[in-house]
């Protein structure tokens, strides 16, 4: 699938024309996404973010154990949102769901696939670099 997509894309005309011209070529992409299928509980204020893979806030509840904390956001180099707010990433194959119709979310989003969290998946960005033979 992956090659006949590639071979009607324009992207291959692309490669083409950059190998006849010995044009050195790197692409790269986004980072990745993970297929999540283990819900962790999170307790929040109606002004959390809609994202299932981290969570930015004052005042969240959840298992400690479960997901990688950032108290202090600067120190992580990430943006202050609010004073004393927080950063709660996912792990793994986790997806965050709030107490409220919980089996209804679980449903909804066990093994889809997420932006977010803290995986190699999302951690790593891609990139090949083509030399032109």
């Amino acid at each position: 699938i992956t090659v006949s997509w590639l071979e009607h894309s324009p992207l291959y005309d692309v490669i083409k024309k950059a190998a006849e011209a010995k044009h050195k070529l790197i692409i790269t992409t986004d980072h990745g996404t993970i297929k999540v299928n283990n819900p962790v509980k999170i307790v929040g204020d109606r002004n959390l973010n809609s994202n299932l893979r981290y969570k930015t806030a004052r005042g969240l509840s959840y298992n400690s154990k479960e997901v990688y904390t950032v108290k202090q956001p600067k120190d992580a180099n990430l943006p202050t949102l609010k004073l004393s707010a927080e950063f709660v990433f996912c792990r793994e194959q986790d997806f965050f769901v709030y107490p409220n119709n919980f089996n209804h979310f679980v449903n909804l989003y066990n093994n889809t696939f997420q932006h977010g969290g803290i995986s190699m998946e999302e951690l790593l960005i891609p990139y090949i670099e083509l030399q032109p033979k």
